[in-house]
Protein backbone atom coordinates (compact mmCIF):
# COMPACT_ATOMS: atom_id res chain seq x y z
CA UNK A 1 0.00 0.00 0.00
CA UNK A 2 1.37 3.39 -0.98
CA UNK A 3 1.95 5.99 1.73
CA UNK A 4 -0.21 8.32 -0.42
CA UNK A 5 -3.16 5.96 -0.28
CA UNK A 6 -6.16 5.79 -2.57
CA UNK A 7 -8.32 4.76 0.35
CA UNK A 8 -11.19 7.13 1.17
CA UNK A 9 -10.76 6.32 4.84
CA UNK A 10 -7.25 7.85 4.84
CA UNK A 11 -8.00 10.73 2.47
CA UNK A 12 -9.26 13.21 5.12
CA UNK A 13 -5.81 13.21 6.70
CA UNK A 14 -4.39 14.66 3.49
CA UNK A 15 -7.23 17.08 2.86
CA UNK A 16 -7.11 18.56 6.35
CA UNK A 17 -3.36 18.94 6.62
CA UNK A 18 -2.19 21.73 8.88
CA UNK A 19 1.07 21.74 10.86
CA UNK A 20 -0.28 19.27 13.42
CA UNK A 21 -1.77 17.00 10.77
CA UNK A 22 1.46 16.95 8.83
CA UNK A 23 3.27 15.59 11.83
CA UNK A 24 0.45 13.16 12.48
CA UNK A 25 1.09 11.60 9.09
CA UNK A 26 4.43 10.36 10.34
CA UNK A 27 2.64 7.79 12.45
CA UNK A 28 1.55 6.09 9.22
CA UNK A 29 5.03 5.89 7.70
CA UNK A 30 8.40 4.71 9.01
CA UNK A 31 10.52 7.46 10.56
CA UNK A 32 13.84 8.18 8.93
CA UNK A 33 15.38 7.62 12.34
CA UNK A 34 14.28 3.99 12.26
CA UNK A 35 17.16 2.95 10.05
CA UNK A 36 20.59 4.25 9.27
CA UNK A 37 20.87 3.58 5.57
CA UNK A 38 19.69 1.57 2.60
CA UNK A 39 21.34 -1.55 3.98
CA UNK A 40 18.73 -1.60 6.75
CA UNK A 41 16.05 -2.66 4.27
CA UNK A 42 18.09 -4.99 2.12
CA UNK A 43 17.65 -4.43 -1.59
CA UNK A 44 14.07 -3.15 -1.45
CA UNK A 45 13.86 0.12 -3.37
CA UNK A 46 17.59 0.15 -4.13
CA UNK A 47 16.83 0.83 -7.78
CA UNK A 48 15.50 4.18 -6.64
CA UNK A 49 18.85 5.08 -5.12
CA UNK A 50 20.65 3.98 -8.28
CA UNK A 51 18.44 6.22 -10.40
CA UNK A 52 18.55 8.99 -7.83
CA UNK A 53 22.31 9.09 -8.29
CA UNK A 54 21.93 8.84 -12.05
CA UNK A 55 19.51 11.77 -12.05
CA UNK A 56 21.89 13.83 -9.92
CA UNK A 57 24.80 13.12 -12.27
CA UNK A 58 22.68 13.87 -15.32
CA UNK A 59 21.45 17.20 -13.97
CA UNK A 60 24.97 18.16 -12.91
CA UNK A 61 26.40 17.31 -16.32
CA UNK A 62 23.70 19.14 -18.29
CA UNK A 63 22.81 21.83 -15.78
CA UNK A 64 20.59 24.64 -17.04
CA UNK A 65 21.44 28.19 -15.91
CA UNK A 66 18.08 28.40 -14.11
CA UNK A 67 17.56 26.32 -10.98
CA UNK A 68 13.86 25.77 -11.59
CA UNK A 69 14.61 24.20 -14.97
CA UNK A 70 16.81 21.63 -13.24
CA UNK A 71 14.12 21.10 -10.59
CA UNK A 72 11.68 20.46 -13.44
CA UNK A 73 13.95 17.68 -14.75
CA UNK A 74 13.85 15.96 -11.36
CA UNK A 75 10.10 16.47 -11.02
CA UNK A 76 9.16 15.12 -14.45
CA UNK A 77 11.46 12.10 -14.18
CA UNK A 78 10.29 11.02 -10.74
CA UNK A 79 6.65 11.82 -11.29
CA UNK A 80 6.74 9.48 -14.28
CA UNK A 81 8.41 6.84 -12.12
CA UNK A 82 5.91 7.20 -9.29
CA UNK A 83 2.93 7.00 -11.60
CA UNK A 84 4.36 3.95 -13.38
CA UNK A 85 4.89 2.07 -10.12
CA UNK A 86 1.22 2.56 -9.27
CA UNK A 87 0.35 0.24 -12.15
CA UNK A 88 2.11 -2.67 -10.44
CA UNK A 89 -0.06 -5.70 -9.65
CA UNK A 90 -0.31 -7.07 -6.13
CA UNK A 91 1.56 -10.26 -5.39
CA UNK A 92 5.06 -11.67 -5.72
CA UNK A 93 5.79 -9.91 -9.02
CA UNK A 94 5.05 -6.42 -7.66
CA UNK A 95 8.65 -5.58 -6.70
CA UNK A 96 10.06 -6.66 -10.07
CA UNK A 97 7.44 -4.60 -11.88
CA UNK A 98 8.17 -1.50 -9.79
CA UNK A 99 11.94 -1.77 -10.18
CA UNK A 100 11.61 -2.08 -13.95
CA UNK A 101 9.07 0.75 -14.05
CA UNK A 102 11.32 3.15 -12.10
CA UNK A 103 14.34 2.43 -14.26
CA UNK A 104 12.37 2.72 -17.50
CA UNK A 105 10.49 5.91 -16.54
CA UNK A 106 13.46 7.85 -15.24
CA UNK A 107 15.65 6.67 -18.13
CA UNK A 108 13.16 7.75 -20.79
CA UNK A 109 12.40 11.09 -19.18
CA UNK A 110 16.08 11.93 -18.76
CA UNK A 111 16.94 10.91 -22.32
CA UNK A 112 14.24 13.31 -23.54
CA UNK A 113 15.39 16.14 -21.28
CA UNK A 114 19.15 15.54 -21.49
CA UNK A 115 19.74 13.77 -24.83
CA UNK A 116 23.50 14.33 -24.68
CA UNK A 117 23.60 11.77 -21.83
CA UNK A 118 21.82 9.01 -23.75
CA UNK A 119 24.80 6.63 -23.80
CA UNK A 120 25.31 6.85 -20.04
CA UNK A 121 21.57 6.53 -19.40
CA UNK A 122 21.26 3.52 -21.70
CA UNK A 123 24.09 1.81 -19.85
CA UNK A 124 22.44 2.53 -16.50
CA UNK A 125 19.17 1.06 -17.75
CA UNK A 126 20.89 -2.10 -18.93
CA UNK A 127 22.51 -2.50 -15.51
CA UNK A 128 19.21 -1.98 -13.67
CA UNK A 129 17.21 -4.38 -15.81
CA UNK A 130 19.89 -7.06 -15.50
CA UNK A 131 19.05 -7.14 -11.78
CA UNK A 132 15.32 -7.61 -12.37
CA UNK A 133 14.08 -11.18 -12.94
CA UNK A 134 13.20 -11.74 -16.58
CA UNK A 135 9.54 -12.30 -17.29
CA UNK A 136 6.18 -10.62 -17.76
CA UNK A 137 6.51 -8.38 -14.66
CA UNK A 138 9.73 -6.85 -15.97
CA UNK A 139 8.26 -6.37 -19.44
CA UNK A 140 5.11 -4.74 -18.12
CA UNK A 141 7.12 -2.52 -15.78
CA UNK A 142 9.32 -1.29 -18.61
CA UNK A 143 6.26 -0.57 -20.73
CA UNK A 144 4.55 1.30 -17.88
CA UNK A 145 7.64 3.42 -17.27
CA UNK A 146 7.94 4.34 -20.94
CA UNK A 147 4.26 5.16 -21.18
CA UNK A 148 4.25 7.39 -18.10
CA UNK A 149 7.41 9.19 -19.20
CA UNK A 150 5.72 10.06 -22.51
CA UNK A 151 2.56 11.14 -20.70
CA UNK A 152 4.25 13.41 -18.18
CA UNK A 153 6.60 14.94 -20.76
CA UNK A 154 3.66 15.74 -23.01
CA UNK A 155 1.63 17.21 -20.14
CA UNK A 156 4.49 19.52 -19.13
CA UNK A 157 5.39 20.65 -22.63
CA UNK A 158 5.40 24.43 -22.92
CA UNK A 159 5.07 25.00 -19.17
CA UNK A 160 7.28 28.10 -19.23
CA UNK A 161 10.12 26.60 -17.21
CA UNK A 162 12.80 26.71 -19.90
CA UNK A 163 15.63 29.20 -19.20
CA UNK A 164 14.48 31.82 -21.71
CA UNK A 165 10.96 31.86 -20.28
CA UNK A 166 12.18 31.84 -16.68
CA UNK A 167 14.35 34.88 -17.30
CA UNK A 168 11.75 36.81 -19.27
CA UNK A 169 12.59 40.52 -19.54
CA UNK A 170 11.53 42.68 -16.62
CA UNK A 171 11.15 46.44 -16.74
CA UNK A 172 12.75 47.93 -13.64
CA UNK A 173 10.49 50.52 -11.99
CA UNK A 174 11.69 54.02 -11.24
CA UNK A 175 13.91 54.28 -8.19
CA UNK A 176 11.98 55.03 -5.01
CA UNK A 177 12.32 54.19 -1.32
CA UNK A 178 11.73 50.48 -0.78
CA UNK A 179 11.55 49.62 -4.49
CA UNK A 180 13.91 47.01 -5.94
CA UNK A 181 16.72 48.18 -8.19
CA UNK A 182 19.60 46.20 -9.76
CA UNK A 183 22.25 45.68 -7.11
CA UNK A 184 26.01 46.23 -6.98
CA UNK A 185 28.57 45.36 -8.05
CA UNK A 186 27.42 44.35 -11.51
CA UNK A 187 23.83 45.71 -11.42
CA UNK A 188 22.68 42.67 -13.39
CA UNK A 189 19.20 42.55 -14.96
CA UNK A 190 16.44 40.93 -12.95
CA UNK A 191 16.22 37.13 -13.16
CA UNK A 192 13.43 34.60 -12.50
CA UNK A 193 10.67 37.07 -13.37
CA UNK A 194 9.16 34.53 -15.75
CA UNK A 195 8.64 31.98 -12.97
CA UNK A 196 5.54 33.88 -11.88
CA UNK A 197 3.83 33.23 -15.19
CA UNK A 198 4.92 29.58 -15.53
CA UNK A 199 2.49 26.69 -15.15
CA UNK A 200 2.63 24.98 -11.74
CA UNK A 201 2.18 21.27 -11.15
CA UNK A 202 -0.45 21.53 -8.42
CA UNK A 203 -1.07 25.16 -7.50
CA UNK A 204 -4.25 26.61 -8.95
CA UNK A 205 -2.24 29.72 -9.83
CA UNK A 206 1.21 31.15 -9.00
CA UNK A 207 -0.55 33.68 -6.75
CA UNK A 208 -2.49 31.12 -4.70
CA UNK A 209 -0.37 31.62 -1.58
CA UNK A 210 0.89 35.12 -2.33
CA UNK A 211 2.34 36.78 0.76
CA UNK A 212 1.02 40.00 2.20
CA UNK A 213 3.25 43.07 1.96
CA UNK A 214 6.56 43.38 3.82
CA UNK A 215 6.87 45.75 6.80
CA UNK A 216 6.44 49.45 6.10
CA UNK A 217 9.65 51.45 5.86
CA UNK A 218 8.71 53.45 8.97
CA UNK A 219 7.91 50.35 11.06
CA UNK A 220 9.86 49.05 14.04
CA UNK A 221 10.25 45.67 12.34
CA UNK A 222 11.84 47.21 9.26
CA UNK A 223 14.27 49.22 11.37
CA UNK A 224 15.25 46.09 13.31
CA UNK A 225 15.71 44.10 10.11
CA UNK A 226 17.94 46.73 8.58
CA UNK A 227 20.02 47.15 11.73
CA UNK A 228 20.60 43.41 11.96
CA UNK A 229 21.68 42.88 8.38
CA UNK A 230 23.81 46.05 8.46
CA UNK A 231 25.73 44.72 11.47
CA UNK A 232 25.83 40.97 10.81
CA UNK A 233 25.76 40.88 7.01
CA UNK A 234 28.54 43.35 6.28
CA UNK A 235 31.62 42.09 4.47
CA UNK A 236 33.75 43.54 7.27
CA UNK A 237 31.36 42.83 10.16
CA UNK A 238 32.91 42.99 13.62
CA UNK A 239 30.02 41.17 15.30
CA UNK A 240 29.49 38.16 13.04
CA UNK A 241 31.30 35.12 14.46
CA UNK A 242 33.47 32.73 12.49
CA UNK A 243 30.77 30.06 12.85
CA UNK A 244 28.14 32.45 11.50
CA UNK A 245 30.35 33.33 8.55
CA UNK A 246 30.84 29.63 7.87
CA UNK A 247 27.06 29.06 7.98
CA UNK A 248 26.45 31.89 5.52
CA UNK A 249 29.08 30.53 3.15
CA UNK A 250 27.93 26.91 3.46
CA UNK A 251 24.33 27.78 2.49
CA UNK A 252 25.19 30.33 -0.19
CA UNK A 253 24.94 27.96 -3.15
CA UNK A 254 22.00 26.53 -5.09
CA UNK A 255 19.25 25.12 -2.87
CA UNK A 256 18.65 22.27 -5.32
CA UNK A 257 22.30 21.27 -5.06
CA UNK A 258 22.48 21.74 -1.31
CA UNK A 259 19.42 19.56 -0.68
CA UNK A 260 20.50 16.75 -3.00
CA UNK A 261 22.39 14.84 -0.31
CA UNK A 262 19.89 15.41 2.55
CA UNK A 263 17.08 14.23 0.28
CA UNK A 264 19.07 11.14 -0.65
CA UNK A 265 19.52 10.42 3.05
CA UNK A 266 15.76 10.69 3.55
CA UNK A 267 15.05 8.35 0.63
CA UNK A 268 17.68 5.81 1.70
CA UNK A 269 16.29 5.71 5.23
CA UNK A 270 12.70 5.56 4.10
CA UNK A 271 12.41 1.79 4.45
CA UNK A 272 9.63 1.17 1.98
CA UNK A 273 9.06 -0.02 -1.57
CA UNK A 274 10.44 1.42 -4.79
CA UNK A 275 7.01 2.85 -5.50
CA UNK A 276 6.78 4.63 -2.16
CA UNK A 277 10.28 6.03 -2.49
CA UNK A 278 9.49 7.26 -5.99
CA UNK A 279 6.35 8.98 -4.68
CA UNK A 280 8.38 10.76 -2.01
CA UNK A 281 10.74 12.08 -4.68
CA UNK A 282 7.90 13.10 -7.00
CA UNK A 283 6.12 14.99 -4.23
CA UNK A 284 9.32 16.68 -3.10
CA UNK A 285 10.36 17.97 -6.51
CA UNK A 286 6.95 18.96 -7.81
CA UNK A 287 6.35 20.86 -4.57
CA UNK A 288 9.69 22.59 -5.00
CA UNK A 289 8.94 23.61 -8.59
CA UNK A 290 5.64 25.10 -7.43
CA UNK A 291 7.41 26.80 -4.51
CA UNK A 292 9.86 28.53 -6.84
CA UNK A 293 6.95 29.72 -8.99
CA UNK A 294 5.12 31.06 -5.92
CA UNK A 295 8.31 32.71 -4.68
CA UNK A 296 8.75 34.75 -7.83
CA UNK A 297 5.09 35.72 -7.74
CA UNK A 298 5.52 37.28 -4.30
CA UNK A 299 8.92 38.76 -5.11
CA UNK A 300 7.74 40.57 -8.21
CA UNK A 301 4.46 41.63 -6.65
CA UNK A 302 6.07 43.41 -3.71
CA UNK A 303 9.39 44.43 -5.36
CA UNK A 304 11.10 45.09 -2.00
CA UNK A 305 14.60 46.47 -2.33
CA UNK A 306 17.61 44.48 -1.19
CA UNK A 307 19.51 45.39 1.99
CA UNK A 308 22.48 46.72 0.02
CA UNK A 309 20.24 49.23 -1.77
CA UNK A 310 18.45 50.19 1.45
CA UNK A 311 21.70 50.76 3.33
CA UNK A 312 23.51 52.59 0.53
CA UNK A 313 20.65 54.87 -0.54
CA UNK A 314 17.95 54.76 2.15
CA UNK A 315 17.28 57.30 4.86
CA UNK A 316 18.29 55.16 7.85
CA UNK A 317 22.00 55.66 8.52
CA UNK A 318 22.95 55.84 4.86
CA UNK A 319 26.32 54.25 4.11
CA UNK A 320 27.22 54.38 0.39
CA UNK A 321 30.27 52.16 0.96
CA UNK A 322 28.51 49.27 2.73
CA UNK A 323 29.12 45.85 1.18
CA UNK A 324 27.42 42.51 1.96
CA UNK A 325 29.46 39.42 2.77
CA UNK A 326 28.18 37.73 -0.40
CA UNK A 327 27.06 39.01 -3.78
CA UNK A 328 23.37 39.85 -3.87
CA UNK A 329 21.30 37.84 -6.39
CA UNK A 330 19.47 39.81 -9.09
CA UNK A 331 15.89 39.69 -7.85
CA UNK A 332 13.87 41.31 -5.04
CA UNK A 333 14.34 40.69 -1.34
CA UNK A 334 10.89 39.52 -0.20
CA UNK A 335 10.65 36.58 0.23
CA UNK A 336 13.94 34.69 0.28
CA UNK A 337 14.05 31.93 -2.32
CA UNK A 338 16.43 29.86 -0.22
CA UNK A 339 14.04 29.82 2.71
CA UNK A 340 10.93 29.12 0.63
CA UNK A 341 12.82 26.09 -0.71
CA UNK A 342 13.76 25.07 2.83
CA UNK A 343 10.20 25.54 4.11
CA UNK A 344 8.67 23.39 1.37
CA UNK A 345 11.38 20.73 1.70
CA UNK A 346 10.83 20.52 5.44
CA UNK A 347 7.04 20.28 5.05
CA UNK A 348 7.33 17.29 2.72
CA UNK A 349 10.12 15.51 4.60
CA UNK A 350 8.57 16.06 8.04
CA UNK A 351 5.28 14.62 6.84
CA UNK A 352 6.58 11.63 4.92
CA UNK A 353 9.71 10.57 6.82
CA UNK A 354 9.30 12.16 10.25
CA UNK A 355 10.82 15.41 11.51
CA UNK A 356 13.95 13.82 12.98
CA UNK A 357 16.52 11.41 11.61
CA UNK A 358 19.78 9.82 12.66
CA UNK A 359 22.63 12.33 12.27
CA UNK A 360 23.99 12.75 8.75
CA UNK A 361 26.85 14.85 7.43
CA UNK A 362 27.22 16.58 4.09
CA UNK A 363 29.29 19.24 2.36
CA UNK A 364 28.76 22.36 0.25
CA UNK A 365 30.48 23.45 -2.95
CA UNK A 366 30.58 27.04 -1.67
CA UNK A 367 32.42 26.07 1.53
CA UNK A 368 35.15 23.61 0.52
CA UNK A 369 36.40 21.45 3.36
CA UNK A 370 33.47 22.27 5.65
CA UNK A 371 31.11 19.54 6.85
CA UNK A 372 27.81 20.09 8.61
CA UNK A 373 25.93 17.45 10.59
CA UNK A 374 22.15 17.52 11.05
CA UNK A 375 19.55 15.33 12.69
CA UNK A 376 16.33 17.12 11.73
CA UNK A 377 14.99 18.74 8.59
CA UNK A 378 14.00 21.80 10.61
CA UNK A 379 17.64 22.46 11.47
CA UNK A 380 18.39 22.92 7.76
CA UNK A 381 15.59 25.48 7.59
CA UNK A 382 16.86 27.40 10.60
CA UNK A 383 20.36 27.61 9.16
CA UNK A 384 18.95 28.86 5.85
CA UNK A 385 17.11 31.67 7.64
CA UNK A 386 20.20 32.81 9.52
CA UNK A 387 22.57 32.32 6.60
CA UNK A 388 20.84 34.78 4.30
CA UNK A 389 20.96 37.51 6.96
CA UNK A 390 24.61 36.80 7.74
CA UNK A 391 25.39 36.87 4.02
CA UNK A 392 24.00 40.40 3.96
CA UNK A 393 21.57 39.64 1.14
CA UNK A 394 18.17 39.28 2.86
CA UNK A 395 16.27 40.75 5.77
CA UNK A 396 15.15 38.35 8.47
CA UNK A 397 11.54 39.21 7.64
CA UNK A 398 12.10 38.07 4.05
CA UNK A 399 13.65 34.84 5.31
CA UNK A 400 10.87 34.04 7.78
CA UNK A 401 8.17 34.91 5.25
CA UNK A 402 9.89 32.57 2.81
CA UNK A 403 9.59 29.66 5.24
CA UNK A 404 5.87 30.34 5.65
CA UNK A 405 5.30 30.47 1.91
CA UNK A 406 7.32 27.32 1.24
CA UNK A 407 5.53 25.45 4.01
CA UNK A 408 2.14 26.46 2.58
CA UNK A 409 3.06 25.22 -0.89
CA UNK A 410 4.56 22.00 0.47
CA UNK A 411 1.42 21.28 2.48
CA UNK A 412 -0.68 22.03 -0.60
CA UNK A 413 1.25 19.39 -2.54
CA UNK A 414 0.64 16.84 0.21
CA UNK A 415 -3.07 17.61 0.35
CA UNK A 416 -3.35 17.24 -3.42
CA UNK A 417 -1.21 14.14 -3.90
CA UNK A 418 -4.08 12.24 -5.50
CA UNK A 419 -4.27 14.89 -8.22
CA UNK A 420 -0.54 14.64 -8.78
CA UNK A 421 -0.64 10.90 -9.34
CA UNK A 422 -3.85 11.02 -11.39
CA UNK A 423 -4.43 13.16 -14.44
CA UNK A 424 -1.95 15.97 -15.11
CA UNK A 425 -3.20 19.22 -16.55
CA UNK A 426 -1.99 19.80 -20.09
Amino acid sequence: MSFITHSRSRRPGLIALGSAALLALTAAVPSAAASTGPEAVGTRGSVVLDWYDTTARTVAATSAPTQITNSRTWAISWLAAARATREAPDGRSRAAFQDAAVASAVHDALVALAPSRKAELDAALTTSLARVPDGPAEDRGVAAGARQARTVLAARSGDGLDPASVNAPFTVPAAAPGVWQPTPDDHAPAVQYGNRIARPFLLDSPAQYRLGPPPALDSRRYRADLAEVRAYGSADSTVRTARQTETATFWYGSSLTLYTEPLRVAVARHGVSAGQRAELLALFHTALVDTQIATSDSKYTHLRWRPVTAIRTGSLGTDPSWRPLHRTPAHPDYPSGHTTYAGAAQAVLDALTGPRTAPFTFTSATAPGVERTYSSWGALTRDNVDARVWSGIHSRTADEAGVRLGRAVGQHALRNADRLFGELRG
